[in-house]
């Protein structure tokens, strides 16, 4: 399949296929985004996500939460104005409803506040994709009050990370918000992850 150049919103381009990240406006393309020459396109993801590497969140910034492996993620309640500086480059948002458009890449996970995920296995898909994309992106998980979905969220890429499911609440509200995972249903969902990411 051939790499196309998508328009995406104001001053954003987005190349195809989907493991291309989306670019800002004057971002040099060599140094983020899409190879100079398109034909390049078909590598490894490995190797794709090489040459790819962007500046990830800064470690002390409010909301980030640093896995074991590196990995640093960005928890935030949409009720809460965005703290300043970058934008994510990839969201994935818990929300009984659907949520606004957003200037980047997004993805909706039916998921009522104080509840669990409506769909498990796009739950997990949609964790596993933010945990892998949070190697070389802005990767950002979002509820309401960013505490008990997005605490649980974390907790489950924790355990992707190899943080042991018994412990990952607790490395959560350690390092993410020590109100995070809000209720026993929540902490069982992150305690069994695993074993539904192994299904």
């Amino acid at each position: 399949m051939d790499t196309l150049l998508e328009r995406r919103g104001p001053a954003r381009w987005l190349c195809l296929p989907s493991a291309f990240r989306l670019l800002k406006a004057g971002s040099p393309l060599g140094a983020v985004g899409c190879p100079a020459n398109p034909e390049n396109a078909r590598h490894s993801p490995r190797a794709r996500d090489n040459r790819l590497m962007t500046e990830t969140w800064t470690p002390t910034a409010p909301g980030v939460l640093r896995l074991p492996s590196g990995r640093l993620v960005r928890g935030r309640g949409l009720r809460r104005p965005p703290a300043a500086g970058p934008l994510p480059q990839f969201g994935v948002y818990l929300l009984g409803r659907q949520p606004p458009s957003t200037d980047w890449e997004a993805r909706w996970l039916r998921w009522p506040d104080f509840r669990l995920p409506a769909d498990r296995a796009l739950a997990c898909e949609l964790l596993r994709e933010s945990w892998e994309r949070a190697a070389a992106e802005r990767v950002e998980i979002a509820c309401g009050g960013g505490r008990g979905r997005t605490g649980t969220a974390l907790a489950c890429l924790a355990v992707l990370d190899g943080v042991p499911a018994g412990e990952a609440v607790a490395f959560v509200r350690a390092h993410y918000d020590r109100h995070a995972v809000e209720t026993p249903w929540q902490r069982r969902y992150a305690e069994r992850f695993a074993d539904t990411a192994r299904a």
